[in-house]
């Protein structure tokens, strides 16, 4: 069962309806969209060719996203901050059965990812921080590169424990501030863009983790290329409400 929400939903031989674990869902957190008017600019700009540009960086993400994401047959999975839609894509080759979803705050990049999937992922417009799925209806959450520009990183990680059912994982990929150039781009990024970001340590991010609720939180570091320094954290939801 799908939340109350503006999110636009492609067409799909599945829908969120057969994803749900639950009854009503409560009513959807508040998020400041205003903040987010610089990313939605830019991701509109960049969306034709972003898949161009950052598809080496993009490869070695998912690679290391789904190397941490055990999946039964039947799985259902929801890719928060899709993007263009490539995890999905690969996870669609490698596991065809695997029940798949995503969301992204760009309507560009949607558009992309629906191309390129068709009707293999129910895919949806929104925020990390206002899911619009039903409690417990997905068995792995994952996200990618996207958690330094969440604004509000608690209360979106609580959306994602909120749908994942007991026992289910959550895999989180992104920017490690361990690394001296990540924290050196972060500064850099500060100055020249116009919305605020934030990049975690390891420790941070498990931190930020257990204080949403997860259990068995485990944070691997790791450089993608000179440049780029990255972690994988991988948690699981407990049975606890």
């Amino acid at each position: 069962m799908t939340r109350a929400s503006s999110a636009e939903q492609s067409s799909t031989k599945s829908s969120p309806e057969s994803m749900s674990a639950s009854g009503e869902p409560r009513p959807a957190p508040a998020v400041d969209r205003q903040a987010y008017a610089f990313l939605l600019a830019e991701y509109a700009r960049l969306a034709p060719r972003y898949d161009r540009r950052w598809r080496t960086y993009t490869e070695r993400c998912v690679e290391r996203t789904l190397a941490h994401l055990g999946l039964g047959p039947g799985a259902s999975v929801l890719d928060v901050a899709c993007g263009t839609g490539a995890l999905l894509e690969s996870l669609a080759q490698r596991a065809p059965a695997v029940r798949l979803a995503g969301i992204d705050l760009s309507p560009e990049m949607v558009a992309i990812a629906r191309g390129r999937l068709g009707g293999q992922a129910i895919l949806v417009r929104g925020y990390a921080e206002c899911l619009p799925f039903a409690d417990e209806c997905f068995d792995a959450v994952v996200s990618t590169s996207a958690l330094h520009f969440v604004r509000q990183p608690l209360a979106a990680l609580h959306e994602m424990r909120r749908v994942l059912r007991p026992g289910g994982s959550l895999v989180v990929t992104d920017w490690c501030r361990d690394f001296a150039t990540s924290r050196l781009r972060e500064q850099l990024l500060r100055r020249l863009c116009a919305t605020p970001l934030r990049t975690y340590s390891a420790a941070e991010c498990a931190a930020l983790m257990e204080r949403a609720g997860f259990a068995d939180v485990r944070v691997a570091r790791y450089k993608i290329n000179w440049l780029w320094g990255a972690m994988t954290a991988r948690a699981v939801r407990s049975g606890k409400a």
